[in-house]
């Protein structure tokens, strides 16, 4: 720093430099530090608006020139949001990690080989009180793996891309890993999930899961009372109806 020529000073000697003296030559001295050391171009917040200034996204500053935004990041209001921003993004993956734990676990089960398909026995069943009608399915995974139940769920025809959809059918799936997932189609009607009407049971001993379920009734009023088509109701006796009664009286005598 050029110290001579200054008002009051002698020649040969060096003037006393004022606190703006000096901050404007450390700053220039920072700037062509970083001139050297720092690559603008791998800056994420340095941007060149069509102005051609320079721009911090960051701190949403306004620059005439390298060396000035050079200088504003060595400043305390870059390296606080530095600071801030480090921060909210430490807070962030903190709370994303177990998800993306989640994710990987996921992964892991989908890249297992399928062995195939595991064999299953349907069988038609009617209730013989209400003559509901049901299925009862029987799949055997003989080589499921541990610690893994078997899974199913009902599914529409619009949901899968196989068969052109068909509103009178629905699709009945069984899922065990490493097993290949299977799919019944069964009529789309609403499954009666009343007690003792819908069931499932996974044996681990016989590796085989069951599952029976009954169709509601299209017209649930046609079996009351429990008595099942085939079988006529005894008629009711009218007892107004003196021709109706099982046995006639004879007349009533009064004596005195």
């Amino acid at each position: 720093m050029d110290f001579q020529n200054r008002p009051g000073s002698k020649v040969g000697s060096g003037g006393v430099a004022g606190y703006s003296e000096t901050n404007v030559d450390r700053r220039e001295r920072l700037r062509k530090l970083a001139l050297e050391t720092i690559d603008l171009n791998k800056d994420p917040y340095f941007m060149k608006n069509h102005l051609g200034s320079y721009e911090c996204k960051l701190c949403l500053t306004l620059h005439t020139n390298e060396g000035s935004y050079l200088a504003h990041t060595q400043g305390k209001k870059h390296q606080t949001n530095l600071a801030r921003r480090a921060a909210r993004e430490a807070k962030e993956n903190n709370n994303i990690q177990p998800a993306l734990q989640a994710q990987t676990k996921v992964q892991i089960k989908k890249n297992l080989v399928k062995i195939g398909r595991p064999g299953y026995k349907v069988t038609k069943v009617r209730d013989p009180i209400t003559r509901q009608l049901g299925l009862f399915f029987q799949i055997q995974y003989p080589e499921i793996g541990l610690d893994v139940i078997p899974r199913h769920r009902f599914m529409s025809a619009y949901e899968q891309r196989i068969e052109p959809p068909n509103k009178a059918h629905q699709y009945l799936l069984f899922a065990a890993e490493p097993y290949a997932t299977i799919a019944f189609k069964v009529q789309s009607k609403e499954v009666d999930k009343g007690e003792g009407k819908f069931f499932t049971h996974w044996d681990p001993d016989s590796k085989q899961f069951s599952l029976q379920f009954f169709f509601k009734n299209d017209r649930p009023g046609m079996y009351s009372e429990g008595i099942p088509p085939g079988i006529e109701r005894a008629p009711m006796v009218n007892p107004l109806n003196p021709y109706n009664a099982p046995a006639m009286r004879g007349p009533t005598f009064v004596h005195n």
